[in-house]
């Protein structure tokens, strides 16, 4: 067994066995851990850095330090609490989980739903309650991850309820596409930079930023509900809140590139209202237009 296997596997085993711990006890855990990750993770904290001040150039060096720290605890906790959703028990879950909001509009809709979903770290949480609080069969999206054991417990975890379906980002969109025609709702991530294949360059904080249109064609295309989701990890042992906002009534439009700047201001001003949980270790302005100069440092 290499390194890296036996590294793997004892992360998936840690995670195994925290889950069987309290919430009072396993939160105060990940908030420490996250605190090595801030102090070890050097490239990851430079990452958060720099999208913090790109993104807040009004606050101070100090203030971006603080709210950096703050997420990374948030990250902390996320990891470690993965072996709740991966391994608890759908009861445990369930009472863990503040449910608020319209979570069975897919069932009711005549016509197929799309979550939006921005990358808070508590996306996962979001996942499971659409797994465990509705009905309707779940189809998503996701980044296979380059390490085998790791790709394998996510694609577990997150199926383990019997009634989602996962479709990898390399993947032909036809499997998706016709998941979503016989009825399945989409659980959408629609803010990471991929590059500029079937993107736009629309402003995020006021900054080009390299966004998917896939939500609004498809929305258009499919005749989609857009309902937006939020999960919020709550302090302590309180557990988490997701929030199935109302539908939007004007997405999509005609103008693919209009409805991704409208998504991205309302992304923005989810942020702002919560921005210590929002994934900050993602070079989320990686990809620039042409002529313009990269965002981060080579390393």
């Amino acid at each position: 067994m290499t390194a890296r296997a036996f590294g793997s596997r004892l992360l998936l085993g840690l995670l195994w066995l925290l889950h069987f711990l309290p919430l009072a006890l396993l939160a105060p855990l990940g908030r420490w851990f996250g605190i090595a990750l801030y102090t070890l993770a050097a490239p990851r904290r430079r990452i958060a850095m720099r999208n913090l001040e790109l993104c807040f150039p009004e606050l101070t060096l100090d203030a971006r330090r603080a709210l950096a720290f703050e997420h990374f605890q948030w990250l902390g906790r996320s990891i470690l609490e993965r072996g709740l959703l991966w391994h608890a028990s759908p009861g445990r879950l369930s009472r863990l989980i503040a449910v608020e909001g319209d979570v069975q509009l897919a069932e009711r809709s005549a016509r197929p739903v799309m979550w939006l979903v921005p990358h808070f770290i508590g996306l996962d949480i979001a996942g499971a309650a659409t797994q465990l609080f509705q009905k309707r069969r779940v189809a998503s999206i996701y980044q296979p991850q380059s390490n085998a054991l790791l790709d394998a417990a996510m694609r577990a975890g997150r199926l383990r309820f019997g009634n989602a379906h996962i479709y990898s980002r390399g993947e032909s969109a036809k499997p998706l596409m016709r998941a979503i025609r016989s009825g399945d709702a989409f659980f959408n991530l629609p803010d990471m930079d991929f590059g500029k294949r079937d993107a736009a360059f629309v402003p995020f904080f006021g900054i080009q930023a390299a966004t998917l249109l896939a939500p609004s064609r498809m929305a258009r295309a499919l005749d989609m509900v857009v309902q937006p989701v939020l999960a919020r990890m709550l302090p302590g042992a309180r557990g988490y809140a997701v929030h199935f906002m109302p539908a939007w009534l004007h997405f999509p439009s005609d103008d693919a590139i209009a409805d991704t700047a409208q998504m991205n201001r309302w992304i923005e001003e989810q942020i702002r209202s919560d921005p210590a949980q929002y994934l900050w270790v993602h070079k989320r302005f990686k990809t620039r237009p042409p002529g313009e100069a990269a965002l981060y440092r080579a390393r």
